[in-house]
């Protein structure tokens, strides 16, 4: 697209010492349609939009903004810095965006999850939140405490009214509510980091994309689909509780791959719109088709759909405003 064709990756900062633990990356499994940094070398997720004044586009991931700062290159931090108006995807800071994203994720005309899960499910459900309810004051950091945060508030803030949610985002929660995610709470992640500093510096804050249209794609599921993630959701959570599954992508192995510039191995580790993979081998064939189905689903409406219109919006706002510098933070997987 005409996006592509203003895009080249930014010179990169000299290798800093911790690199060299970073393994040389693989070829890209696929060539990625923007023309991507160097795999294996380290910078990192800033391309720059040939322009002048210059923008600026820079691939984020959903984790805690400490965990990867020190890693991210200069250069970055200097386009970050040098630009007049920084876009999101949402705008985290707006509490509209909050309370939308709270109300796109409840169920219609007052149901409950016990109204529309079949008991069996409902039961595990309850028995795994039960579980994460008794674990959580053992999983918090002292630093956690030290900051206030008790374990009840921390179980409402993120579990509080899952009876009230639509299946597909208590999959999505109970996929959160891991001890290492639960050990991380309390820290802005890498994005809203970006819109609170971009605020602090009265820089222009902006949006690409509006709560329903990140929303909605997710309640586009049907119900079987829904069924069938939230059970293998659930079965895997399970057998960690047993000890008898290693997790099988960790948000550890995300931010190793960020940090060490790797873009594929980001792309393939459906951060993005944290949205779990189903598909594994172990599954009967019907099983597998499903697990296909959402997963090509998901790629369509949360990847390919999503870069298209948000693409077409950055060239919209960089046409209309010739004379401003921009720095687009987007998730790293939409590339």
């Amino acid at each position: 697209g005409p996006l592509a064709s203003l895009l080249q990756a930014a010179p990169r900062a000299a290798l800093p010492p911790w690199a060299a633990s970073c393994p040389s990356a693989p070829p890209p499994l696929t060539s990625p349609p923007l023309s991507s940094p160097q795999q294996g070398e380290l910078n990192s997720f800033l391309w720059t939009i040939r322009r002048d004044p210059p923008a600026y586009l820079f691939g984020t991931i959903h984790v805690p903004y400490t965990r990867v700062w020190d890693f991210i290159p200069d250069n970055s931090k200097a386009a970050f810095h040098a630009s007049s108006s920084v876009y999101f995807e949402l705008d985290l800071t707006d509490p509209y965006t909050i309370s939308g994203l709270a109300s796109c994720q409840m169920l219609p005309h007052g149901e409950n999850l016990q109204d529309v899960l079949p008991r069996e499910l409902y039961r595990r459900l309850k028995r795994h939140l039960d579980y994460i309810k008794l674990m959580l004051p053992h999983w918090m950091t002292p630093d956690q405490r030290g900051k206030g945060l008790y374990a009840d508030y921390l179980f409402n803030a993120i579990a509080g009214n899952w009876e009230r949610k639509r299946p597909v985002w208590v999959m999505l929660m109970v996929n959160s509510l891991t001890e290492t995610d639960i050990r991380s709470r309390g820290v802005p992640v890498l994005d809203l980091y970006l819109a609170q500093e971009a605020e602090r510096m009265k820089k222009t804050t902006g949006a690409v994309e509006r709560v329903e249209e990140q929303c909605h794609p997710l309640n586009g599921l049907n119900f079987s689909q829904v069924l069938f993630a939230l059970n293998q959701t659930l079965l895997q959570h399970e057998s960690l509780r047993a000890g008898s599954l290693q997790a099988p992508y960790t948000t550890e192995d995300l931010i190793k791959h960020y940090n060490c510039g790797d873009l594929n191995a980001v792309i393939f580790n459906h951060d993005t719109s944290q949205v779990p993979n189903f598909i594994n081998t172990t599954l009967p064939p019907h099983e597998q088709v499903t697990a296909q189905e959402i997963d090509s689903y998901f790629r369509q409406e949360l990847i390919y759909k999503r870069n298209e219109r948000m693409g077409k919006r950055v060239m919209a706002l960089l046409r209309e405003n010739t004379d401003k510098s921009f720095f687009f933070a987007f998730g790293a997987g939409m590339a």
